[in-house]
């Protein structure tokens, strides 16, 4: 059974389960994309079986992966151990924070040169996360982690509870619980209002379903609080 979703052309996801503290499943995702020179970034590694490895590999050779916040790195270490030959990118702060990786590289908003005609960055400022965001201009897709979640709701019902009470049950927004997370707001507001300049028209989200209607007036009103 392939494992790869479609996203639009040259981008795919694939979903993998995350328990947050150990009860709520929120779920987790990871972008596929394929850059013009023919290579492959991994954006959030989940882990990959042979078969999804086999999937990827037939989109081209894996030569980035890409820890885009200082949380979203479980699986770099078993991402690199499957694509030996592809560099490893993430924030200064992950480095300090995982130093059993070898980072090659910096994640900033400069794209790494195998990027530069493909995708634009964006750092969210005044937030924890530290958070690096990545848009695909050809298809008009924003690529993200912890921007926003995007939940309908959950048949386990302590993860229903848990979105009712965070206010994400059928709300784009993120969670009350981690809103200390943005230290600065004003920066972060600046940050946000810098991302809706871009004409996105879906989003990638690493918990809850991908954003594909509507998706700058969600992620606007989602963020409102900020």
């Amino acid at each position: 059974m392939a494992e790869l979703e479609p996203v639009a052309e040259n981008i795919w996801a694939v979903s993998a389960p995350f328990d947050f503290l150990g009860a709520i499943h929120l779920g987790t995702r990871m972008t596929v994309v394929r850059l013009s020179d023919g290579s492959v970034l991994l954006h959030s590694p989940v882990p990959i079986s042979d078969a999804l490895a086999a999937e990827i590999a037939a989109i081209g050779p894996v030569r980035h992966i890409v820890c885009p916040n200082r949380f979203h790195h479980t699986y770099a270490g078993q991402a690199l151990a499957r694509f030996p030959g592809a560099l490893l990118h993430g924030p200064r702060s992950l480095w300090k924070k995982r130093k059993d990786l070898t980072f090659a590289a910096e994640l900033t908003e400069t794209p790494h040169p195998d990027w530069a005609g493909d995708l634009e960055l964006l750092t969210i400022k005044g937030c924890a996360l530290d958070e690096t965001v990545f848009y695909h201009p050809a298809t008009r897709t924003l690529i993200a982690s912890d921007l926003v979640e995007n939940f309908h709701g959950s048949s386990h019902r302590p993860t229903d509870w848990y979105l009712k009470a965070q206010g994400l049950h059928g709300r784009i927004g993120w969670r009350r619980l981690m809103r200390f997370v943005y230290r600065d707001r004003k920066a972060a507001r600046a940050s946000l209002d810098r991302l809706l300049q871009w004409p996105f028209e879906r989003v990638v989200v690493a918990h809850g379903d991908i954003i594909r209607q509507d998706a700058r007036e969600a992620v606007r009103d989602g963020m409102a609080w900020v």
